[in-house]
């Protein structure tokens, strides 16, 4: 009985393999919703105010980090927890596939998240006589926590491995 259940419990881990495709899918999204934005702003090109283009070029690299994430997430996660991705050797293997474990991989997650959130507070400060002082400071606070929180990961996770 006990053999059983261990089985099942361990066959159990394909359940994350949708989880996973569904990544894909929002890669998909992403891309759509990053063209999308540079369409918008080719028409208007000359004579959209400089700021502007600045805060859709954020915009745009922030879309790409995302996207990065989600490729971490997706293949490192599914390499970590349900399968081994076998591609052979003469193909265009990401040279990180296989070598991230969970406590490298939530490093690179909240690596990633801080880049963003840079992103996002520098488009804050850029519309800073937008935005009522308030608010800015939460949105610099919630940045200091994302920090803050990385780099203690990354500290711990260089304990653990010492």
């Amino acid at each position: 009985m006990e053999r059983l259940f261990e089985k099942l419990l361990y066959a159990s881990r394909w359940l994350m393999a949708p989880i996973y495709l569904g990544l894909s899918l929002l890669l998909i999204l992403l891309t759509v919703k990053f063209f999308q934005e540079l369409i918008h702003i080719v028409p208007i090109i000359f004579s959209v105010p400089e700021v502007d283009l600045i805060l859709l070029a954020l915009t745009l690299v922030d879309v790409s980090l995302v996207g990065g994430l989600v490729v971490m997430v997706m293949f490192s996660g599914y390499e970590n927890f349900v399968s081994k991705i076998d591609l052979d050797e003469s193909s265009d293997k990401l040279g990180w596939l296989g070598t991230l474990d969970t406590g490298s991989l939530k490093n690179k997650v909240a690596a990633s998240i801080v880049a963003i959130s840079s992103i996002h507070l520098l488009k804050v400060f850029m519309n800073a006589q937008t935005i009522e002082n308030e608010k800015i400071m939460w949105y610099l606070f919630i940045h200091i926590t994302f920090v803050v929180s990385a780099f203690a990961m990354g500290y711990l996770e260089k304990i653990k491995k010492h």
